[in-house]
């Protein structure tokens, strides 16, 4: 989308412009209500005359990737505005206040041809420009990459991201280079149809040791900041499952691996929290401190010393899977767990096994 349309939310009013379409979370970046005098008019008209050095070409694109809604629905470019219409622009990101810039940041690239693009991003690397990362993200790093690809451009929403981590997970992403790829791809999210397997270090050993957990997911009402669990059939937040198998025990801590059925923000972290496992070093859902085990000295000094062996929520989505939107091929890739995480598990075999350093 053309950069006129993109200005930084605050954290505190996310959760009020966060659209649901077809099970993904649409962004709100404008939002006209019409005149009772309004007559009728192309909405593509309807926008350009209220948003300063917008294009009427980028109003068509965003109307071809879904994102003008009238009165909750997508439209084309051609729907006429009528009297007390409600006319949003939303996107699957959230505003940028700024350009995207193109910079040279480093990309471990897994696979690329002329449809899609899988990136491995490391853990600390934001998706998206936002609040306090206004640089320096996935996207401009992308755009960077993209730089001499005339049809790429970084601000059309038909192309780019089809689905986001945590900056602090690490692990497997899809980019779509065309418009088509990027609508076939979020078909196939939102069908469920892709495979998406992480691996997690928690806190504890999950007893069942396989299940399923299923909640809806929304903002935490005493903090916005977080996501919290609600009744499944309730009115709040959205409908949310993983699937979780303990793969390896280590005494205070587990490997737990998780697949996802659904997307929500933050949903491993949340759900994992909900069994009274939080991720190990998840500082934002209380995985930060000492959870488990005897409160030695020699006991605290190791696991804070893990704590800065693996400075983050220990979280990395290891596989990806589906069908790719132009040859119809099945597709599987896989990122080995990193470097942090790795000595994590080791360390914490290590002391296990009875033969610490510590």
């Amino acid at each position: 989308m053309a950069e006129d349309f993109e200005t930084e939310l605050s954290p505190d009013t996310v959760e009020d412009r966060v659209v649901e379409i077809d099970g993904t979370d649409y962004y709100e970046h404008f939002r006209f209500v019409a005149d009772k005098g309004q007559e009728l008019l192309r909405v593509d008209k309807f926008l350009v005359a209220r948003l300063q050095k917008s294009s009427r070409n980028r109003v068509q694109q965003a109307a071809e990737a879904g994102c003008i809604l009238v009165n909750g629905r997508a439209v084309k470019s051609n729907y006429r505005v009528k009297p007390l219409d409600v006319v949003q622009v939303v996107m699957d990101r959230p505003r940028y206040e700024f350009e995207v810039v193109a910079q040279d940041i480093p990309l471990d690239i897994v696979y690329e041809d002329r449809y899609v693009l899988v990136v491995n991003k490391p853990a600390g690397l934001v998706v998206h420009p936002g609040h306090g990362n206004y640089d320096g993200t996935l996207v401009n790093a992308l755009a960077w990459h993209f730089r001499d690809t005339p049809d790429y451009d970084v601000n059309d929403p038909r192309l780019g991201l089809v689905h986001r981590i945590d900056k602090d997970t690490s692990g497997l992403l899809v980019v779509a280079k065309t418009p088509d790829a990027k609508t076939d791809l979020g078909r196939q999210f939102f069908n469920k149809t892709t495979k998406r397997e992480y691996v997690a270090v928690v806190w504890g050993c999950p007893e069942p040791s396989a299940g399923v957990v299923a909640s809806n997911i929304g903002r935490d009402p005493k903090d916005r900041l977080l996501m919290t669990t609600f009744p499944l059939d309730g009115p709040e937040g959205k409908r949310a499952v993983t699937h979780y198998e303990l793969t390896e025990p280590l005494g205070h801590l587990s490997v737990v691996k998780c697949v996802l059925e659904t997307g929500r923000t933050h949903q491993i972290r949340v759900h994992m929290r909900s069994l009274g496992h939080p991720l190990f070093n998840d500082a934002r859902y209380g995985g930060d401190k000492i959870l488990r085990g005897v409160r030695s000295s020699s006991y605290q000094a190791f696991v804070n010393n893990c704590f800065a062996l693996c400075p983050r929520q220990a979280l990395h989505a290891r596989t990806l899977g589906f069908v790719h939107p132009h040859t119809g091929e099945e597709m599987f890739f896989s990122a080995d767990v990193p470097a942090d995480m790795t000595a994590l598990i080791e360390r914490w075999r290590t002391y296990v096994s009875g033969s610490r350093q510590i």
